[in-house]
């Protein structure tokens, strides 16, 4: 009787087993490596061999890999949403933006270490570096003690004298092109301030700081800005919109056995912040990490920076030979590369520019790379104006009546996205789970689009058809959302809460800052 019922209990163990989420994803994980890559691949020879498909197939497969990658569009509908939450805060599966957290901890004050491969010159940043600053500039502001671990810059002084609330530790860089700190020096520096000040909380900006110096310390916090599980897609993507001509990147077969490495040594790291709906999704499912080590906390942008100023957009279109007659203004912002989708934007514009009835449409671009010279090719409709500061960004985006981002590179929450729609604009951007399930949630904030020509140049033409009554009305919606969700407040708040939870076993007022309201809330 008793063998029998062990026999029994490792019988239901096993079917319990094959029926959790945890199989169905390793499994899922295994086919893609035994199987989907190679099929991939073996498509895609026989797609060159036939141009005419090309289009059509591959917006369909850039379609089923969105389903697969992001588990169907539909699934994004079944995320808790916040309403009202009261509990462990480290329970919660959604956005701590959503909650409303207080600001009055009385006496509370941390001792913050945070790494970052390099800090922003000049407003010359990207999306992580400019995710740094805003956060830790918020925190030194509330009166915490923060310390910043990075590669000295080019004007050390000038950061010192713009950022003097914070405490910076400079280190050696180890590219003189890309200026990222030598994270073995970085680590070596931290130890030195270390045994003079005790730090309640380590938080590193993606993996700045390496897994092996975070592994056993319970206060280490990561906050990651793209995965390479949710690159898979992009991938894809770009295979293809490959030239035929052009060699075939190896980068997909690795980007798998990448995902397998981040499996790995993600759990060396304590919590784990992600920027995106999407983003903490994927780390509970796939990278099996522990759910009450997940905080899904979105980013956040200057509300004080970012917001709607008419005025100014039509002065901003003035300056740069924009008519006050022009029936719609598209706008983008960043780097001009390819991997930012804009060999896709360049043909579908030469289109639709080609047509006399959008010579009353104009485009401002944002930004340098390789691809400005081509769009000033495009003639007097586009107008490339190069990198532009923080002030006249929102110049920029208040003279627009949609912002497109056609990136093809899907990782964490763009910035440029969050500060369009705190400006009140209508958005158009890339069907990715990152944008789809935390900014254009619905077609009521904007448009989405498959990176193939077809779906693109549909996206344009639709925008186009509804016009601007439509778009202010989507671009007040984004507004009223950003404003709820995508603050710089809103993202300091929750780290802060966040890091108090953490670092509350040395609380001497004995609040426990993990639950959910406070009475301060």
């Amino acid at each position: 009787m008793g063998a029998n019922g062990a026999s029994n209990n490792r019988s239901w163990n096993l079917k319990k087993f094959l029926c959790s989420w945890a199989f169905f994803w390793r499994l899922l994980l295994l086919i893609s490596v035994v199987f989907y890559t190679p099929l991939l691949f073996w498509l895609t020879d026989f797609l060159q061999c036939r141009d005419s498909a090309i289009p059509r197939v591959a917006e369909r497969i850039s379609t089923a890999s969105s389903s697969i990658i992001a588990r169907t569009a539909t699934y994004k509908d079944r995320i808790p949403r916040v309403t009202t939450y009261a509990g462990d805060l480290r329970k919660l599966e959604s956005s701590w933006n959503a909650l409303s957290f207080g600001r009055d901890y009385g006496r509370r004050r941390l001792k913050i270490a945070v790494f970052v491969k390099k800090w922003p010159e000049k407003d010359k940043a990207g999306g992580l570096e400019r995710h740094a600053r805003t956060l830790h500039c918020a925190l030194a502001k509330r009166g915490h003690e923060v310390h910043v671990f990075t590669a000295i810059p080019r004007d050390p002084v000038e950061i010192l004298r713009s950022d003097k609330s914070m405490h910076f530790h400079f280190t050696n860089y180890t590219d003189p092109v890309t200026m990222f700190v030598n994270r073995t020096e970085a680590w070596a520096t931290f130890e030195a301030v270390e045994r003079r000040l005790k730090f309640d909380i380590i938080h590193t900006e993606s993996v700045c700081l390496q897994d092996k110096y975070a592994k056993g310390r319970d206060n280490v916090v990561v906050s990651w800005h793209g995965i390479a599980y949710e690159i898979i897609q992009s991938d894809i993507v770009q295979e293809f919109t490959r030239d035929p001509a052009e060699a075939r990147s190896s980068s997909l077969r690795e980007r798998v056995l990448k995902v397998v490495d981040e499996i790995k040594f993600f759990p060396h790291y304590k919590h784990h912040v992600a920027t995106s709906d999407s983003v903490g999704d994927v780390l509970r499912t796939v990278y099996m990490l522990p759910p009450e080590n997940i905080h899904i906390i979105l980013n956040g942008v200057d509300e004080g920076l970012f917001r709607p100023n008419p005025a100014r957009g039509r002065a901003f279109r003035a300056t740069h030979g924009v008519p006050s007659d022009a029936r719609l203004v598209f706008g983008m912002a960043g780097r001009l590369v390819k991997d930012k989708g804009h060999p896709l934007v360049l043909r579908v514009l030469r289109t639709l520019f080609h047509d006399k009835k959008n010579e009353d449409v104009y485009v401002l671009i944002a930004g340098d790379g390789p691809w400005a010279g081509r769009y000033a090719e495009l003639g007097n409709n586009v107008k490339v104006l190069g990198p532009l500061a923080s002030g006249d960004l929102m110049d920029f985006y208040n003279a627009l009546d949609v912002f497109v981002n056609p990136t093809l590179r899907s990782q964490g929450m763009d910035h440029t996205l969050l500060e369009a729609m705190m400006c009140g604009k209508a958005l158009m951007a890339t069907h990715f789970s990152s944008i789809t399930w935390s900014a254009v949630v619905s077609d009521e904030f904007g448009y989405t689009f498959s990176p193939t020509y077809e779906s693109l140049k549909r996206a344009f033409e639709r925008v186009s058809e509804d016009g601007r009554a439509v778009l202010e009305e989507k671009g007040v919606a984004c507004r009223k959302r950003a404003s709820m969700l995508f603050t710089s407040d809103k993202m300091a708040s929750a780290f802060e809460r966040l890091f108090l939870c953490i670092a509350q076993g040395s609380d001497k007022e004995n609040v426990d800052f993990c639950k959910y309201p406070l009475a301060t809330d």
